[in-house]
This record gives structure tokens, C-alpha cells and sequence, in this order.
């Protein structure tokens, strides 16, 4: 099984990216059973809307992951119960509106994704590492992928570490930074700290300098704009066998467009 997992897409920069790049990513590393991608920033950079989330599946992607803003658009909220492909950080408390995982099948191959909030320099929430447990408890799929939305690298990486072996891969998303760090630990996992972004990287994290800069300066709220200059697509290409769920290779993909 392979699996293409895009980086958290910057609103319409990195919509249009992932459309002109996904041809040329079939030819070079695919052909793609399940292609996954991080949308929480798809509308504008924060949430997600109905037209948005059907424009990203009617490109190809199949199951969407999310993070913290996944909430920033109200009128969005109720699909989280309605749409199976989208999915919510599992670890926000019991009652909260959505699905945290989901097992999905396409082609005769089946593929179990989980979504996951880190706990380090974010809100607080319920413990990640102990909703994995058991989240896996009631999982059979041997294919398993997690997307961790985590600030540290340490987090990341201490959850990859200790999922080693239970699942196919944890990926991180959330800096929109893209770490060079890809590896498949000793037991099977396939690991990278940040896949990286979707969208414009001339700017700060996906928007523009000169909306962002004021913040720092003077420590005022300010509207941020959307980066449309010096676009890239990041994400990561993972092979699986579809017998053990051990991956086998994953590798990073950084697209100048």
C-alpha cells in the first residue's frame, strides 16, 4: 500500500498547489491507494468549509485531518458529524462534536487514520499518547496512520516512539515548517517531525509579511492575509506492506511551483 500525505494546505495557494502538482507526484511516486491531507488551514488559512472540503476530495484527496483550527469556521461544525472523511483531533474531551478516527476502504484496501492534538504550547486537551491506546484497542486494520498536530518536535516524536511497531506511520504537522528528520524507526513506523505546507512559504508560515509583522512589533491583533508568493507543496510519500502494516520507506517531497 502506498499512502501520499499532504502537508497542512494554506488556503487557495495551497488548494491550486496540490492540483498542479498531483499529476507529476502519480508519475513519481505513485500510483497512490489513499491520499490523506491536513486541512485545517484550507479556507483561508483557518478551517475549513462545506465548498472547500468538497472542492479537496473532488481533487482526489480521500480523508481529511485536521488540528486546532478545525473549529474556526461555525458553520462547518456540523459536518464533523456528518462527514466520515473529515476528521477532528480524537483527544478533545468526550461530547465534543466529530470523529477523532476512522477506517476506510477503497479498492479492496483498508486504511485506519487516526488524528491527534499535542498538549506542548497548545490548548489544553486530553492526553494524546493514552487516547492512542486506546484508539488501537479497537482497531484490526494492520494499516495504521497517524497524523500528530503538535508545536514540539519532542512530543512528536516521543508518541512515534512509543507507537513504533503498533502503527504504520505518525506524521506531525501544525509548524509549516518541513523537517528533514524521515525515518522508518526499528520496528516499523515511519516518522517525520513536520511534513511542512501547502501554500505560499514568501511569507510567514502562509501569510504575508507585512500582515503578520505588526503583531510582533507592537503586540496589536491584526488581520493576517494569505501568502501568495513563493508556493510549495510538502508532503510525504509512505510505502506500506499491506501484510504486517510495517512500513517499509517513506520519502519527504518538496515541490517549488
Amino acid at each position: 500500500m502506498k499512502i501520499l500525505f499532504i502537508g497542512d494546505i494554506m488556503g487557495r495557494p495551497g488548494r491550486e498547489a496540490f492540483a498542479r502538482a498531483l499529476p507529476s507526484m502519480r508519475t513519481e511516486y505513485g500510483p497512490f491507494d489513499f491520499i490523506v491531507a491536513n486541512g485545517e488551514n484550507s479556507a483561508a488559512g483557518r478551517g475549513l468549509t462545506e465548498k472547500i472540503m468538497n472542492e479537496l476530495f473532488s481533487m482526489g484527496i480521500d480523508i481529511l485531518t485536521s488540528g486546532n483550527h478545525i473549529w474556526d469556521k461555525k458553520d462547518f461544525i456540523p459536518y464533523l458529524d456528518s462527514e466520515p472523511r473529515v476528521l477532528r483531533p480524537a483527544n478533545y474531551p468526550e461530547g465534543a462534536p466529530g470523529r477523532g478516527f476512522g477506517v476506510y476502504e477503497k479498492n479492496g484496501e483498508k486504511l485506519a487514520v487516526i488524528c491527534l492534538q499535542g498538549r506542548a504550547f497548545m490548548p489544553p486537551l486530553d492526553c494524546p499518547f493514552k487516547e492512542a491506546e486506546r484508539i488501537l484497542e479497537q482497531i484490526e486494520t494492520t494499516a495504521i496512520f497517524v497524523d500528530m498536530h503538535a508545536e514540539a518536535s519532542s512530543e512528536k516524536r516521543a508518541l512515534a516512539l512509543k507507537l513504533d511497531g503498533k502503527v504504520s506511520a505518525v506524521v506531525g504537522t501544525h509548524t509549516h515548517v518541513q523537517t528533514a528528520d524521515e525515518e522508518v524507526l526499528p520496528s516499523g513506523t515511519a516518522f517525520i517531525s513536520d511534513v511542512g505546507m501547502t501554500g505560499g512559504h514568501a511569507g510567514v508560515i502562509g501569510m504575508t509579511y507585512e500582515s503578520v509583522i505588526p503583531k510582533f512589533l507592537y503586540g496589536t491583533p491584526s488581520k493576517f492575509e494569505i501568502c501568495n508568493e513563493g508556493i510549495k507543496l510538502q508532503a510525504v510519500a509512505i510505502s506500506i506492506d499491506n501484510e504486517t502494516g510495517r512500513a517499509m520507506d517513506i520519502k519527504r517531497i518538496n515541490i517549488s511551483l
